[in-house]
């Protein structure tokens, strides 16, 4: 299917970013029954399952040449991965849907930031001023008027790190290995990783301690669960990786970052609706700040425009895009 009309690829890539924000509550849900490990397990199969297709479809080859090192490297920026991924999930045991959203979205100004810090590549003002603009947000949020920073926010602040690290990662070192596939590699890695740490784990595979024992079948079955798992491994992945490349071959990359910032406002408008979520006006002031912060890292750099990479927001970057960013930034 070729995306023409501009129109529609805006609505295509704001429904990409209403599946990223709403699967939050999800997954907040779906968790409360089902452990964490266990649950990353089954929606990374399914995620790197839902590739497959768009793997076959594209035509991209793999080298023998180049196997080895796409299941090396998908083995490494997975582990990051992982983590990433399993400490938002432990971390929404603890914290908002709201908060978990926003704080996962400090990983945008984190990239450069971080890119700076491991690798001294240049980051210009507009990424210091977002950075920034984001910490004060974070603070606002977090804080808002019970000056209380929690265990949640502490776990998804770690994920927020663990994603642009990733993402440095990525663009540092893979930028010749065949994307789809390296994807892939990546997603099955997180999902073994789950699968080892849920065998290994004392607590139960497939229901939390302090809860009426239930056969697997019958987790798996629930309404919940199963959606949770679904929209998570597939339409957030699968479907958002097509979206996008299809939709990029007609929109400006800045239009493509306007229209994912929308993300974590997402996740909190469901939060509201569904599980009756406020932040009060201390906690809005730090979102917007977040939101503010993200866009001026990602749109006020005039020399270096910003390059959106598909998955990028659920941490698996097109290196080949990734690497064009690390290389411009060297340069500055």
């Amino acid at each position: 299917m070729t995306i023409r009309s501009h129109r529609m690829a805006l609505i295509m890539l704001l429904l990409v970013s209403f599946v990223w924000g709403a699967e939050f509550v999800l997954i907040d849900m779906a968790i409360e029954s089902l452990p964490v490990n266990t649950f990353n397990a089954l929606r990374f199969t399914l995620a790197g399952l839902s590739l497959i297709p768009l793997f076959l479809l594209s035509g991209e080859k793999v080298r023998k040449d180049q196997l080895l090192p796409v299941i090396q490297k998908g083995a490494i920026l997975g582990a990051m991965l992982g983590l990433g991924f399993y400490t938002q999930t432990e971390g929404l045991l603890h914290t908002s849907v709201s908060n978990a959203g926003f704080i996962t979205g400090l990983n945008v100004p984190l990239v450069p930031v971080l890119g700076f810090l491991i690798f001294r590549t240049a980051a210009s003002r507009a990424v210091w001023a977002g950075v920034l603009c984001s910490t004060l947000g974070l603070y606002l949020l977090t804080m808002g008027d019970k000056l209380e920073f929690n265990y949640g926010d502490f776990l998804v602040l770690i994920c927020a790190f663990c994603f642009a690290i990733h993402i440095v990662m990525t663009g540092r070192y893979v930028g010749s290995l065949p994307v789809i596939a390296l994807s892939i590699s990546q997603l099955f890695a997180v999902a073994i990783y789950s699968s080892c740490a849920a065998m290994l784990s004392p607590d139960p595979a497939f229901y939390l301690p302090g809860h009426e024992a239930v056969s697997w079948q019958e987790q798996l079955t629930d309404p919940i669960i199963f959606s949770a798992i679904t929209i998570a491994g597939m339409f957030g992945t699968a479907y958002a990786y097509w979206a996008q490349s299809a939709c990029q071959q007609i929109l400006p990359d800045y239009k493509v970052a306007l229209v994912f910032a929308t993300e974590p406002v997402f996740a909190y408008i469901t939060a509201w609706l569904i599980l009756d979520e406020t932040l009060g006006m201390i906690g809005v002031a730090g979102a917007i700040a977040i939101v503010i912060g993200m866009l001026v890292s990602e749109l006020g750099d005039k020399k270096h425009p910003p390059e959106i990479s598909p998955l990028d927001h659920t941490a698996t970057a097109n290196p080949e895009l990734a690497s064009k960013s690390a290389e411009s930034q060297k340069t500055a």
